[in-house]
């Protein structure tokens, strides 16, 4: 085996550990999420993380509707309807119209729906934080290809 294709070998390797550790450091998130959530809130949820970024994504655009929902999210407008259709029977978004516009549908957040929303914000804020402070260690030249890297890396597993 080359030099280079050790070291591919190698990335490999670190890659499908990376992916292992992030799905049980999400899990212990969810965990801790559903628990903050229990507390705040009051109520057991089964909402799973596109569930939950739909309620951020309506929080941040609200009115929205189920296209633009699904344009914001790259989702498929018949995913979309699913999952706003389980976020209204569960409470946590209701339907409204427009004063100009009845025949189209419009989703906005009820107020345990904004009280989640309020909460997903403040968690993400924190991830967002660690993971400056992670790559503050980095040169604007790596951040650069880290930022190329990760991009490559989405396209390819899209």
């Amino acid at each position: 085996m080359t030099t280079n294709q050790m070291i591919k070998a190698s990335i490999h390797d670190h890659f499908i550990q990376f992916l292992q550790q992030k799905e049980q450091y999400e899990a212990r998130m969810a965990g801790d999420f559903l628990e903050e959530l229990h507390k705040m809130i009051g109520t057991e949820s089964t909402l799973n993380m596109t569930e939950l970024h739909t309620i951020a994504c309506i929080g941040d655009q609200e009115p929205i509707n189920v296209t633009s929902i699904a344009d914001k999210m790259n989702l498929s407008k018949g995913n979309t309807s699913k999952i706003t259709h389980k976020l209204l029977k569960a409470g946590w978004v209701r339907k409204t119209q427009l004063n100009d516009n009845k025949k189209e549908v419009y989703f906005r957040l009820t107020t345990a729906g904004k009280r989640l929303f309020a909460i997903h914000e403040e968690l993400h804020n924190k991830e967002m934080q660690r993971m400056e402070q992670f790559l503050n260690k980095y040169s604007e030249t790596e951040l650069e290809f880290i930022k190329r890297l990760f991009g490559d890396l989405t396209d390819l597993y899209r």
